[in-house]
């Protein structure tokens, strides 16, 4: 396995425990469906939570959250109306970022809680 994917892999469980012990209930990990990802899903007092996890093993550029464009919104935005609908949910959104930084045993978790929002149109 690539370097960058075993990177993002531990980034994810890391993410993941974090998230439970926030008290959210994991629904769905590296949920894909057609041209749909979205790296964690979970639930937390009726609301639906999209959590999109950057991992890296460097800040010095920029930090992991920055990757998440524009674009990647309305991507994972998207996905959470996929499978919102395929799912039957009537539940409030809210999407989330968790950046690692995770350089040799040690990690750096910075957690974004309502990092965006889906605008109406």
């Amino acid at each position: 396995m690539a370097a960058h994917i075993e990177l993002g892999k531990k980034g994810e469980e890391i993410a993941g425990e974090f998230l439970k012990k926030q008290g959210l209930r994991i629904r769905e990990t590296n949920w894909r469906f057609s041209r749909y990802e979205i790296d964690i899903i979970a639930e937390q007092k009726g609301t639906l939570v999209i959590v999109e996890v950057k991992t890296r093993s460097s800040n010095v550029i920029l930090e992991p959250e920055a990757a998440v464009t524009r674009d990647k919104q309305r991507h994972l935005i998207a996905a959470a109306n996929t499978y919102i609908r395929l799912k039957k949910l009537d539940l409030e959104v809210r999407f989330d970022i968790i950046s690692i930084v995770i350089t040799g045993e040690e990690h750096r978790l910075t957690y974004i809680p309502d990092a965006f929002y889906a605008m109406l149109r």
